[in-house]
């Protein structure tokens, strides 16, 4: 038997009470002497081994395990009445439970208490044993439990799911798992999903619908669910539950979708560099993407990589081209300058640029040339590699023509500020079938001449100047040659190069930014001419620094586009 806890009843306190009047009286005898030898009446008592009883979680319908009270009444001769509060019971034998039992003649019982959550009887719930005896004060004993309710319910580990990262079109994601089980559910569980995504059980064939057979509804059950984009985008969706009287669950859904991209890898550390018997250039050709009709754009990366001897210590002019095959002319395709000191390590696949506009040169077996003009032992490692990426292209047919081609190196640009015998005039003639036309220029400043601004900028590397494009003698486009945030660099460890100050339209360690100006179809079937037209300035012919003097590096292509097949335009 357990040992008692606790002695309840005002007929405990009574008898210590009783005990402490009869046992003051004197021996010396009194007026009550004569009562001395009396025996007091007997004191009724119940004491009680607890005085609360929590049962934890139980489904409605249903009961805890029984927890025991034991009780020990001393000079109890009266029945003792147990009743328990709503969704409670008690037994004397752990068999029969029901709400109330009376208990005649006894000295000690051993009673059985559980919790019987009824209907609807769901959260936390209270309720009291009480103890009546017409010998005793009420004695009161706290209950509480959880109830569950036993209503079909679907449950599912989790709300949403977000395919993270970028999947390709045409592709499928990798799957993640949803383990879904009921409680009391009494039909198969139908799953659907909607938008880009597809439901699997095994993880292999996958749908838009399937059935959680009612076997295994109560059980846990893993559904796969997987991303399957057609179209290249940010999408939504959502798996949803069903099953008779339960309520549905509907598990939400995010992807991005990305276009197929078909990489080809060119120059791989190909060193750079005046000294130690290499070259600043290098031409080699490639075999490039042949299919062309699904492609709507191309992008260049270009990483440099330091040997061990480090990089060139200063910012070189440096670029790309690709040969014409029809003119035999090396085509800009894109223009950096150096970091100093540094690769462009810290850029995940170095400088980026997009080369759509020449996509009918860079198709199949096509010859490229890069370039750093690198006058020191310290090569710089460049590697070359390009994306062509999948999807409908504005229109199919491309065809560019080069308007200005000075840009072999920083000083065999044109000559500013100072008389010169380069012709930047050109006539050019659009083909009828032209949709689409565009001229795309790229143009840095190089050198130091004097005299200096106003803000002690030197020409043409760091005075802001802009300068006119001319169509037909009339100023159309304007070329601001202005700061871009070199601050800002991601390629921010060029110490102790002096790349951070602005210069007039480019930053140490960045691609040079192209410009580009659209002509629409003004100009389809018919001829224009064209003037690049340099912001007035007149040098005096001095330099800071011993520092060359002023010279303009400029690129400057006529893009065509169409949906039928198209020439390249004429230029004269």
């Amino acid at each position: 038997m357990k040992a008692l806890k606790k002695k309840y009843s005002l007929s405990s306190i009574l008898l210590l009470s009783l005990s402490l009047l009869f046992n003051c009286g004197g021996s010396d005898g009194g007026s009550n002497s004569a009562d001395s030898d009396s025996v007091p009446d007997p004191v009724s008592e119940i004491i009680l081994d607890n005085d609360s009883f929590s049962f934890g979680e139980v489904y409605e319908l249903d009961h805890s395990e029984s927890q025991i009270l034991n009780i020990i009444g001393n000079n109890i001769n009266s029945d003792l009445n147990l009743t328990t509060s709503a969704n409670f019971e008690i037994s004397l034998d752990d068999s029969s439970f029901s709400n109330s039992i009376t208990v005649s003649s006894f000295d000690e019982i051993m009673v059985y208490l559980r919790f019987s959550p009824q209907t609807a009887a769901v959260g936390d719930q209270s309720g009291t044993l009480s103890i009546e005896s017409s010998e005793i004060d009420e004695l009161s004993i706290n209950l509480s439990g959880i109830g569950m309710s036993t209503s079909p319910v679907i449950l599912s580990n989790r709300s949403n799911l977000v395919f993270s990262g970028d999947t390709p079109i045409f592709t499928n994601s990798y799957s993640i798992g949803i383990i879904v089980s009921g409680q009391f559910l009494t039909a198969p569980i139908d799953v659907t999903v909607n938008g880009p995504f597809e439901i699997s059980l095994d993880g292999t064939i996958f749908s838009s619908n399937l059935q959680i057979p009612l076997e295994s509804v109560n059980d846990e059950t893993t559904v796969y669910v997987h991303f399957s984009p057609l179209e290249v985008g940010s999408f939504s969706g959502s798996v949803t539950l069903q099953s008779v009287a339960a309520t549905d669950v509907e598990v939400t859904l995010a992807g991005i979708a990305t276009p197929v991209v078909y990489n080809y890898t060119t120059y791989q550390n190909q060193p750079l560099g005046f000294g130690g018997g290499y070259s600043q250039s290098a031409s080699q050709v490639f075999n490039l993407h042949q299919d062309l009709s699904n492609v709507s754009q191309i992008k260049m990366f270009l990483q440099i990589d330091c040997p061990t001897t480090g990089c060139d210590d200063w910012d070189r002019f440096a670029n790309i081209k690709v040969k014409d095959p029809d003119s035999g002319n090396w085509f800009e395709i894109g223009r950096y300058i150096t970091p100093y000191w540094v690769g462009t390590q810290l850029l995940d696949r170095g400088l980026e640029f997009d080369v759509t506009d020449f996509k009918s040169l860079l198709t199949g077996t096509t010859e490229l040339r890069i370039y750093i003009e690198n006058w020191t032992t310290k090569t710089d490692l460049v590697s070359l590699e390009f994306d062509y990426i999948e999807g409908t292209p504005d229109y199919p047919f491309y065809a560019v023509s080069e308007v200005l081609g000075f840009h072999a190196n920083s000083i065999d640009g044109v000559p500013y500020g100072v008389s010169h015998s380069e012709d930047l005039d050109r006539s050019v003639q659009i083909p009828n079938n032209a949709e689409s036309s565009h001229l795309r220029t790229v143009i840095s400043g190089w050198g130091h001449a004097t005299p200096v601004d106003s803000n002690g900028r030197p020409c043409a590397e760091w005075c802001y100047r802009t300068h006119n494009v001319k169509i037909n003698g009339s100023n159309s486009f304007q070329h601001y040659m202005g700061p871009i945030g070199c601050a800002s660099n991601p390629i921010y460890n060029q110490a102790p190069g002096n790349w951070t100050p602005d210069r007039a339209g480019w930053c140490p360690g960045m691609a040079v930014p192209v410009r580009v100006n659209n002509l629409g179809t003004a100009y389809s079937g018919s001829s224009f001419t064209f003037e690049y037209d340099f912001e007035d300035w007149t040098s005096d012919g001095g330099t800071t620094s011993g520092q060359t003097g002023a010279y303009y590096a400029t690129s400057t292509y006529i893009v065509v586009k169409s949906n039928t097949e198209i020439s390249s335009p004429v230029v004269n």
